[in-house]
């Protein structure tokens, strides 16, 4: 087994321990379901595909991180995650924020976006490849509001579906969230663009 494939192995371990803890007993069930959902299928689509589409060891890294932000977010409820809690508290805000967090960080799925657009489409690097990268996060960003707001539409307001979208009493939480996403969006191919190009070109190589 090379070292790459290693590596793989262990973040996926790590995957699963993490998803295993926190299926048992989280805030709700029916929570957890939705919040950790997408990744489950995230996961499993990435496991699948493996040996005909293998990823950067990179794109691997940011796409446990994201998992492992979820199932968290999943557990507590993304408005009862205790570390922020304590943040709040200690530092009198209005609001448990790993909600913002995640959708910050979630800026970092630019990479994989980006991969797989020079990977298996005629876009070759440069300003159209980067607008459109951020155009699809925007777009990703979306839905995953739409859900949120069709989420409580369906459910007309019960607890679950409060505690699934987050908003914590913020009208303005939707725009938030996508207002952080295109943040860590536009930061993570500022500061990881060059990288991500000699992975490529390394990934290339080993090919």
């Amino acid at each position: 087994m090379g070292k790459d494939k290693k590596i793989h192995v262990i973040l996926l371990l790590i995957v699963i321990i993490i998803f295993l803890w926190s299926v048992i007993k989280p805030a709700s069930y029916l929570d957890w379901l939705a919040e950790v959902s997408p990744a489950v299928v995230a996961i499993i689509f990435v496991t699948v595909i493996y040996n005909k589409f293998r990823f950067t060891t990179f794109s691997y890294c940011i796409i446990a991180f994201l998992s492992i932000l979820t199932f968290i977010g999943g557990h507590y409820t993304y408005s009862e995650v205790p570390l922020f809690n304590w943040i709040k508290e200690e530092f009198h805000l209005q609001r448990n924020n790993y909600d913002r967090f995640g959708h910050f960080f979630k800026g970092l799925m630019a990479i994989v976006i980006r991969e797989i657009l020079i990977r298996k489409t005629p876009l070759t690097k440069g300003a159209w490849l980067s607008g459109i990268t951020i155009s699809i996060m925007l777009a990703i960003a979306a839905i995953f509001e739409i859900i949120e707001w069709l989420s409580t539409k369906i459910s007309k307001g019960s607890k679950a579906s409060k505690d699934f979208v987050g908003m914590q009493g913020d009208r303005w939480d939707a725009q938030w969230d996508m207002f952080l996403a295109l943040i860590g969006t536009l930061l993570t191919l500022l500061l990881f663009t060059k990288l991500h190009d000699q992975l490529l070109k390394n990934l290339k190589d080993k090919g």
